[in-house]
């Protein structure tokens, strides 16, 4: 996009944002480089560490302020707070710098920029490193940052089960939150299913499946009784699904199997239908004489509804007329994100602020760069318009 070079300040912030974010390009590439290159997985907490540094030194450079750490049974999350002015509202920026891949995968793919297609690819550049960056610029350009609070954290992949206390309790004294996740084809979400995880175990006994394998009571038998029990579970004409997505069992292929697992996973568009699901899941009972069963997790994210959202929604669309791009769809999804909890505790959230591409936890993600400063400037201009209201 090409903005006029005869903007006025004061006739339109918005469009100083946009040019000056746009100068910025370059810059933004080589920081989602960087960030990219830092690989995070969840379950790594030594990784996520050196990461967290990554992004408080990127921080650093932009806004000036590291942001402070916030350690959480091991888990660092980043914070910034800039005091509210007097009778001005606070506004919440979230996101996560933990991704779904494993430490190794850049070597395999590795970080590469299309400059024909005007394309990034490389793990967690969609989910969500790309939005930290636009993150970082959009307060980095504002001339005053009262009332702003960012908070980065590192088990959002997990279900922000470290983080959910600290991103609740933001949601509480923020007028709104904008959440970066990415945006599939430049859509904003604005609504979001809940979620729900559960891990059920099953125990049985061990014996030789040669010998003597009446004696044995067999895991992975009762395991395929409950794969079959939870798909009845769903009730897909509300929005509810009811997904098996790991299983595992055994030890020798000579062994009866004494141990079996499986995880499921639960998403719900009315939050009634969470406890329903809860109620059903932990009900369930085996059926293999002997056999037994440990269930554990529960409901994760409440739902997102559309009315959570319908407000900073009109306010995006129109700081997005007011730039000169096109108009924003609304979505929404079947994945949840921290916005669900903010919406939960009363703040109004609006989710997808983040890069434009798509391919979330896909192989080959990728993140449309022209749009990361539009983005950014996008944000900037929402976050004053939003800080305006009385």
């Amino acid at each position: 996009m090409a903005w006029p070079d005869d903007t006025i300040r004061g006739v339109d912030l918005g469009i100083e944002y946009a040019k000056r974010l746009h100068g910025e390009s370059e810059a933004m590439i080589g920081a989602l480089e960087t960030l990219v290159r830092a690989e995070t997985p969840s379950e790594d907490l030594a990784a996520c560490a050196a990461g967290a540094d990554v992004v408080s030194a990127l921080a650093e450079a932009l806004l000036g302020d590291p942001g402070e750490a916030v350690e959480v049974e091991g888990r660092r999350h980043l914070r910034w707070r800039w005091d509210p002015a007097p009778g001005r509202p606070s506004v919440a920026l979230l996101g996560h710098y933990d991704t779904v891949w494993p430490a190794g995968t850049l070597a395999r793919w590795p970080f590469q920029v299309d400059e024909a297609r005007g394309t990034a690819t490389g793990p967690g550049c969609f989910d969500m490193k790309a939005g930290i960056v636009q993150l970082l610029h959009a307060v980095a350009v504002l001339d005053d940052r009262s009332g702003v609070e960012i908070l980065l954290s590192c088990d959002e992949e997990l279900g922000s089960q470290t983080s959910r206390v600290l991103i609740e309790d933001l949601g509480r004294r923020s007028a709104a939150a904008l959440v970066f996740e990415g945006s599939a084809g430049g859509a904003l979400k604005i609504g979001r299913k809940g979620t729900g995880m559960y891990r059920i175990g099953v125990h049985g006994r061990a014996a030789h499946a040669g010998l003597e394998p009446e004696k044995g009571i067999n895991a992975l038998t009762e395991l395929a009784h409950l794969l079959l029990a939870v798909g009845p579970v769903a009730r897909p004409e509300v929005g509810t699904t009811v997904t098996a997505t790991l299983a595992g069992g055994g030890t020798a292929s000579n062994v009866v199997p004494a141990e079996a697992w499986m995880e499921v996973d639960v998403r719900v568009a009315e939050p009634g239908e969470a406890d329903r699901v809860d109620a059903e899941i932990l009900a369930l009972r085996p059926t293999v004489p002997g056999a037994s069963l440990s269930i554990t997790g529960g409901p994760n994210r409440p739902p997102l509804p559309v009315s959570a959202t319908a407000a900073v929604y009109a306010r995006a669309t129109a700081m997005a007329a007011r730039l000169g791009l096109e108009r924003l769809d609304g979505v929404s999804v079947g994945g949840g994100s921290d916005g669900n909890f903010t919406a939960a505790v009363g703040c109004p959230t609006l989710d997808g602020l983040g890069a434009v591409g798509d391919g979330a936890h896909a192989e080959g993600e990728w993140v449309d760069l022209r749009a990361m400063p539009e983005r950014a400037a996008l944000v900037a201009l929402l976050i004053d318009d939003l800080r305006a209201q009385n």
